[in-house]
């Protein structure tokens, strides 16, 4: 039976129009290319070229042996990746976010109950996340709010509680609590990639001229350095710790407290089974 590699370098031949373009192509001489397609015609049992002194061309039957070689290359390249699909979602849980911070924790825990597996993530808006759960693209979500999904279950993992961080001087910095209202149509520092908080930004302060900085690295000097309120939260607190010489004021509208729930199909409960335990018995 003829191999993969012939109907590839048929369809070299069928491209190139010449046998020593072709054979520059699969890098071969032009009599080795010959001999493999002469072999290609014994095996099919028919002959797919017109030969002439200098030159070879495709008869009808290689016109046809071209269009159905096309097809089982394109068939045998979706066979391997879907195959290397397959393998690699049996090795990996996917993670698919709304916002950064649930991320910090749930990684690592992920990576030290699994360590034989790879974990990824990314973050994702929430009719997204819920379809690459339900197709598994995701074996993990994080919504801020709880649903009832047909096939999917859902638990409590952690809060998070947005303040503004504001230098001494600001004229609210002494109030013991504040509304996104309270410095709408203010210019203020933003940090870029925080998932569904941006949207929320923009909604309750839509006259504020946010400062969008890429690099945590950047924003972080530029909190430090200026007078421009920003953004802070309890999670990135205790991860980074309390920034110098700025007054974290609590955020009192219901969109600035939030609860993240994990969501997951119930044909991965198994597989999760062991590290949805952890991480109640943790909290």
């Amino acid at each position: 039976m003829f191999e993969l590699y012939q109907l590839e370098q048929l369809l070299i031949v069928a491209e190139c129009g010449t046998l020593s373009g072709a054979a520059d192509q699969n890098h071969l001489s032009p009599s080795a290319l010959s001999r493999s397609m002469q072999r290609l015609e014994s095996e099919i049992g028919v002959t797919l070229f017109v030969r002439h002194k200098n030159r070879i061309e495709l008869n009808e039957n290689g016109q046809l042996a071209v269009e159905y070689a096309r097809k089982m290359i394109d068939q045998a390249n979706d066979m391997v990746s879907s195959i290397r699909s397959f393998d690699r979602k049996r090795h990996t849980i996917a993670v698919g976010s709304c916002a950064p911070a649930p991320l910090w924790t749930l990684l690592p825990a992920l990576s030290d109950q699994y360590p034989e597996m790879t974990i990824s993530s990314d973050m994702r808006d929430s009719d997204t996340l819920i379809q690459g759960l339900k197709d598994g693209t995701y074996q993990i979500i994080i919504l801020p709010y709880q649903e009832k999904l047909e096939g999917i279950e859902s638990c409590k993992y952690e809060e998070e509680h947005l303040f503004f961080s504001l230098p001494p001087a600001h004229p609210l910095s002494g109030s013991s609590g504040l509304h996104f209202r309270d410095l709408n149509g203010e210019t203020m520092l933003l940090r870029s990639k925080i998932g569904f908080w941006h949207q929320i930004h923009i909604e309750k302060m839509p006259d504020t001229h946010f400062l969008v900085q890429e690099e945590i690295s950047a924003f972080d000097e530029l909190v430090k350095a200026s007078a421009l309120p920003a953004f802070t939260s309890d999670l990135v607190i205790h991860r980074e710790g309390e920034v110098p010489n700025r007054i974290k004021v609590p955020i009192l509208d219901d969109e600035a407290n939030v609860v993240y729930y994990l969501y997951f199909s119930k044909k991965n409960r198994k597989l999760l089974t062991h590290f949805l335990q952890v991480i109640q018995l943790q909290k």
